[in-house]
């Protein structure tokens, strides 16, 4: 799962340097080398979805690894930048399968408080990546041009695989696995679609995300134009990841005892409060970069909550549908969170309003879908909700 952090996070050092190879004439624009990649590798998940159903887990996620590899190796030699944004594209797709695989294995093996508690070690893992990658690309780009950074992407990548290759399984038994024919794809989709309590914990992940790529899509501009920071900003930017890492851990540990809901429900409503009040903050000045860095290391272990207990809530319900379900719903999260992202990207306007005001708009979204979840009620316990596999 750290391959998709990795496409992003080690090259955020280099945008600067990749547009002015390109000459990009808007700033803003250098952020679609991200936004390609989220866009391919958000929209081909509803195709990897049922060929996942069928023909297993394995076999896509390593294909998707060979050539998520033969992609970052050919953007170290393009020479034009709407190549580049091919290729990202092409590498998002990729990035599709593997995500797919993977969401529908651990679904595989686990389910409910089990599989937030799997998702939240395997996140904290999935954030090194941001952690330390951001460092990584600027070390880079102090020996070599912007080109190595894919060449580096692609070396890691190729670790990635051969771990893959001797170390993991097949989770899909044979006699679990769906026909790949019209109806049978289109029965998914509906007992997808059809149930309330999955598909809306589904799509607050798009919101999740909007707010996550809200603040890497400005990280640069943000850390580098307002706060001067230079080639030091990734050390200033890895406060958020550690700061989700920390709070993916402390999720893994508390979710058996309070649950899923309680926890999801709680630590949004406490995001949002957080985010009225930096809002109203920023209003009056700009913050100094200590104040800033610690509202990042309050508000993102809020966030941290959400991904891993909406996340199982979401499948909770859609078991015999897993790689669908996981399809459609990494389709709509990706897709809506990079054009949120990007939206907020491009309405920066060298203050912090924009990308703040998108938290407590995100924010307020989320809380939104938790209520048509739960039909209005928060902190329940979802006995009445878990009861039938798809209920309108």
């Amino acid at each position: 799962m750290a391959i998709e952090a990795l496409a992003l996070d080690i090259m955020l050092p280099a945008l600067p340097d990749i547009g002015a190879a390109f000459q990009v004439a808007d700033p803003n624009d250098r952020s679609l080398v991200l936004t390609m990649f989220l866009i391919g590798f958000g929209l081909p998940q509803v195709v990897f979805g049922p060929l996942c159903d069928r023909f297993g887990r394995r076999r896509p996620i390593l294909i998707g690894i060979a050539v998520y590899i033969a992609c970052a190796l050919a953007s170290a030699a393009v020479r034009d930048f709407s190549e580049l944004l091919s290729l990202r594209f092409a590498q998002g797709v990729a990035a599709a399968a593997i995500r797919v695989g993977m969401i529908s294995a651990v679904r595989d093996r686990y389910e409910g408080a089990a599989m937030s508690e799997v998702v939240s070690v395997a996140l904290s893992i999935f954030l090194l990546i941001p952690l330390f990658m951001p460092g990584v690309g600027q070390i880079i780009l102090l020996v070599g041009p912007w080109e190595l950074i894919f060449v580096a992407m692609g070396g890691l990548a190729a670790m990635i695989g051969v771990w893959t290759f001797l170390r993991m399984p097949e989770t899909l038994a044979l006699a679990s696995r769906r026909p790949l024919d019209f109806t049978s794809v289109v029965d998914g989709f509906a007992i997808v679609i059809r149930n309330r309590t999955g598909f809306s914990y589904g799509l607050s992940g798009m919101f999740l995300l909007g707010i996550i790529f809200a603040l890497i899509n400005t990280s640069q501009q943000v850390y580098v134009d307002i706060y001067g920071l230079g080639p030091y900003y990734p050390l200033a930017f890895a406060a958020m990841p550690g700061a989700a890492i920390v709070g993916f851990l402390v999720n893994s540990h508390l979710v058996a005892r309070f649950g899923m809901r309680r926890l999801a429900h709680g630590a949004m409503l406490l995001f949002l409060a957080g985010s009225v009040a930096w809002l109203a903050m920023v209003q009056l000045a700009t913050p100094p970069l200590w104040l800033f860095s610690l509202m990042i290391v309050l508000v993102t272990p809020m966030v941290a909550f959400g991904f891993p207990n909406t996340g199982a809530l979401a499948m909770e319900p859609l078991g015999e549908v897993a790689g669908t379900a996981s399809a459609i719903f990494g389709a709509i999260q990706t897709v809506g969170g990079a054009i949120l992202g990007w939206a907020v990207a491009q309405s920066f306007d060298g203050t912090l309003t924009p990308v703040i005001a998108s938290l407590c708009i995100f924010g307020t979204c989320v809380l939104a879908c938790f209520l048509v979840a739960e039909k209005g009620r928060l902190f329940g316990d979802g006995t009445v909700q878990n009861a039938p596999a798809a209920d309108a």
